[in-house]
């Protein structure tokens, strides 16, 4: 069972889909686990795939739209702010107390790709969070690793100032349109091309995931580091699961930086063999083997 619901950040609502558990009873209570989406995400896609097969597991499960994309409110639209990512993830946890349903003590987070980081950064300092699950967690700066940061920011300070001089904002994808436009600029690398294939075609794609950003927003991307102080403030349990087939998105490195730079003493890393990013995302067998680990995860420390 499903139900769309809003909660306040800022003063904006954030828009979520609650997802319940099968059987569901207003007058008992339920441990609840806040699902996190990746960058150029939407709540239906791959958060809400989680969500859904955790509800079906027993938990309460919150996917929702993050600030300033989707349906939920905010402005400059299509802006991905890393700090505010993590505010919502707070405020989603501010919602789920106000439930006489959930049991404020069993609430955890899973995020997948940036929402990963994003989830594993709101744990720092949440401490009403008390599991956190990633599947192919990414430090969302990093991805940017083999560009010439340097030059997107001088591009982004130019921007900044074009605008406030009166200049549009400008948009830009967060993937090309098609593998065939990709492939005009050269051989397309791997997670690239089943990032389009995810995003841009009947298998994962969503009317709301405009694949739009507001370039500006990489001022604050590059130099968000996601697991800042990990090794001291990242107490909660952690399980983290990856797929062995790498690619340069580097989701594979960074759930293993994460799993060691964590200070939790109960802490476990799982490797989908044969699994790339994108088959974490929504693949049967690669979804069932991850959810497999992190069903009894979450029950164990929720």
């Amino acid at each position: 069972m499903q139900k769309a619901v809003e909660f306040k950040n800022r003063n904006w609502q954030v828009a979520a889909i609650l997802h319940l558990p099968e059987h569901f009873n207003e007058k008992s209570t339920y441990p609840a686990i806040v699902c996190v989406h990746p960058g150029s995400s939407v709540k239906e896609q791959t958060a809400g795939l989680y969500a859904e097969k955790l509800a079906a597991a027993g938990f309460v499960a919150l996917a929702f739209d993050a600030s300033f994309q989707g349906e939920s409110g905010g402005e400059p639209r299509y802006l991905e702010d890393p700090a505010t990512r993590v505010e919502d993830i707070r405020c989603a946890v501010d919602y789920l107390t106000t439930l006489t349903f959930i049991d404020e003590n069993r609430i955890g987070v899973l995020g997948i790709c940036a929402g990963g980081g994003y989830a594993a950064n709101a744990a720092l300092t949440e401490k009403r969070i008390k599991a956190v699950g990633t599947v192919v967690a990414s430090n969302f700066s990093r991805a940017y690793g083999e560009l010439n940061t340097l030059q997107i920011l001088e591009a982004v300070g130019k921007q900044r100032t074009a605008e406030a001089r009166g200049a549009d904002a400008l948009i830009v994808p967060w993937t090309p349109a098609s593998l065939e436009e990709a492939e005009k600029n050269g051989p397309v690398e791997q997670d690239m091309a089943e990032a389009i294939d995810y995003y841009r075609t009947p298998r994962g794609e969503h009317p709301r995931s405009s694949n739009k950003l507001l370039f500006i927003s990489m001022g604050a991307a590059i130099a968000f580091d996601a697991f800042h102080l990990a090794e001291k403030l990242l107490t909660q349990p952690l399980f983290v699961v990856v797929g062995d087939r790498v690619g340069a998105f580097g989701s594979y490195r960074d759930g293993f930086e994460l799993y060691n730079k964590a200070v939790s003493t109960n802490k476990s890393i799982h490797v989908v063999k044969g699994a790339g990013h994108y088959d974490l995302y929504d693949q049967p067998e690669a979804t069932a083997e991850a959810l497999s680990k992190l069903v009894p995860f979450f029950k164990t420390y929720l």
